[in-house]
């Protein structure tokens, strides 16, 4: 066997050990795979972390008092309290899109109950 023929081998049992740390099933283009998928991961289940505090504090506040079911009856349901007046100010955003932007505004007299109404 010759040294060019020896040189060969040695490369080619390089390349053979090489194959598995960078390509095989745990090399690291696998890890490099890995290691984003859980970053993104991560970052999704903060996000609901972040979603579920929200909700969790809504509960709490829908539980506790009247303020918050009186909120949404009002900006949800287009609820008014008897006595109230209620005026919609709508305005077109451009000339392309048919959306309207619409405002609400409430006023009530003192003398007047505070129970929500349709």
């Amino acid at each position: 066997m010759t040294a060019r023929h020896f040189s060969y081998l040695l490369i080619g049992l390089l390349l053979l050990v090489q194959y598995p740390l960078w390509i095989g099933k745990g090399g690291w283009l696998r890890v490099w795979e890995l290691d984003r998928q859980l970053q993104i991961q991560r970052a999704e289940n903060q996000r609901l972390v972040q979603r579920n505090a929200a909700l969790e504090a809504d509960v709490r506040d829908l539980q506790v008092g009247t303020v918050s079911i009186e909120e949404r009856a009002r900006y949800e349901l287009g609820m008014v309290k008897s006595g109230e007046m209620f005026v919609q100010i709508t305005e077109a955003s451009d000339a392309k899109s048919h959306e309207i932007r619409t405002v609400g505004l409430a006023y009530q007299s003192a003398s007047q109950s505070s129970a929500p109404k349709r």
